[in-house]
């Protein structure tokens, strides 16, 4: 990586661990909107998106989708960051840039600008990887704002594809009693086998219903306001899921329910995910850049 000048925009702790990776390997590293963290101190701070891409060949943003304005996934930056075609002018043509997933803006952008556009958000193996962090992170919120104990209580998952599967195992060994709603028979099929009760989605209002936590990953407004209507009051609703989430949170609020959306859970675990993430980027970058 030595004879390329990269460029880190947004992110957590995941990033920073890129940045020390990239680093490690001979690049030279410009960060817009990265928290601060040790062995970076080589790195270039900017403080627009614009300068910090000027003469860059790889530009790296995060994994979790952008907002429906444009806006990166950047809670240390003091000033939302877009990545669109006016920020990439001094970007150099023919270059890549790497994304969790990206929006139209900077779909759009990439395109007009000439840079090759990467998404690895379903990478996966990096997917399973970073699943633990996940599973971690969403349990921790769980405990944070519940007045019981998750162990001996019940725990709703809506959807089981890569998280689903840690989540419930976590959930399982502190004790707590799982149950798994999902569409595919294959994947319930797996729940049953990990020792959780597994429901189809036509049972998803009576299970709902009967849980004191529910954790939905499933990218689809699930948990719409029918099922919200057959909540007690003091269940607690978890999103996992990409925007716009499963949980009609407008439903949640007006019928005095607590709903968080937990975004960047990856970032539980920086140094583990932000390793993965690196072994997933990497791969693409040698992939484009030979």
């Amino acid at each position: 990586m030595s004879k390329y000048t990269v460029t880190v925009l947004g992110g957590d702790g995941r990033e920073v661990e890129c940045v020390r990776q990239l680093l490690a390997e001979g690049a030279a590293v410009r960060t817009c909107g990265l928290p601060e963290g040790e062995g970076v101190e080589k790195a270039s701070a900017h403080s627009t998106v614009a300068e910090a891409v000027e003469g860059t060949h790889i530009i790296i943003c995060p994994v979790p989708l952008p907002q429906p304005d444009g806006a990166i996934f950047s809670p240390h930056s003091a000033h939302k960051l877009y990545v669109d075609v006016d920020s990439l002018a001094g970007a150099v043509p023919g270059g890549v840039l790497v994304t969790g997933r990206a929006g139209p803006q900077m779909q759009e952008a990439s395109e007009k600008r000439g840079l090759k556009l990467r998404e690895y958000e379903q990478d996966e193996e990096l997917m399973v990887l970073r699943a633990p962090a996940i599973a971690e992170g969403a349990i921790r919120i769980a405990i944070e704002h519940t007045e019981v104990t998750l162990h001996d209580n019940p725990c709703l998952i809506v959807g089981f594809g890569k998280i689903g599967p840690a989540l419930a195992r976590t959930l399982a060994g502190i004790g707590a009693r799982v149950t798994v709603a999902a569409r595919n028979p294959l994947q319930r099929a797996k729940a049953w086998e990990m020792g959780c009760t597994a429901v189809p989605l036509d049972q998803l209002t009576s299970s709902a219903g009967r849980s004191r936590v529910i954790f939905n990953i499933a990218p689809a407004r699930l948990l719409d306001r029918a099922v919200l209507e057959s909540l007690d009051t003091q269940t607690l609703l978890i999103d996992l899921a990409a925007p716009p989430g499963g949980i009609d949170f407008d439903a949640a609020r007006e019928l005095g329910l607590t709903a968080i959306w937990g975004r960047g859970l990856g970032g539980r675990a920086p140094r583990t995910v932000g390793q993965a993430q690196w072994k997933g980027i990497k791969a693409i970058l040698e992939e484009e850049l030979g």
